[in-house]
């Protein structure tokens, strides 16, 4: 039997507000979520395994137009197009990650080293 999630509880779980949730079904970011007779969205472990993926896209400073075009790709099914393109796509994005991150690490050391003489200088004045 498949569990469904109400959007309340897609959203106390991803960290995503509803609003939000309903904004990437309108926009094309998450494809057409199950509704129940009522109306109300139903959410499948198939849904919240792809919000978990753009959350993690969205942090890495991926943008929308591009979780977009990987969507649209993705809805393109496994064909050696889609699946090349989205390749691609990922591809460009980590060597962008990465660069963000040999940035960032170069910014530590230079904090770090200011922490240490920091702490010479503090040292120096204590005594």
């Amino acid at each position: 039997m498949t569990h469904f999630l109400t959007i309340r509880e897609t959203a106390a779980l991803t960290g995503l507000s509803t609003h939000t949730l309903r904004y990437y079904e309108r926009i094309g970011l998450l494809d057409p979520v199950g509704r129940r007779d009522n109306s109300h969205r139903l959410f499948s472990q198939q849904d919240l395994a792809w919000i978990q993926f753009l959350l993690k896209l969205k942090a890495t400073g991926l943008p929308v137009r591009e979780m977009l075009r990987y969507a649209e790709l993705r809805r393109a099914g496994n064909t050696v197009e889609s699946m090349s393109a989205r390749r691609a796509l990922l591809e460009q994005h980590t060597q962008e990650v990465q660069q963000n991150i040999a940035a960032l690490q170069d910014n530590l050391r230079v904090l770090q080293a200011k922490l240490v003489m920091y702490d010479g200088m503090l040292q120096q004045a204590a005594a």
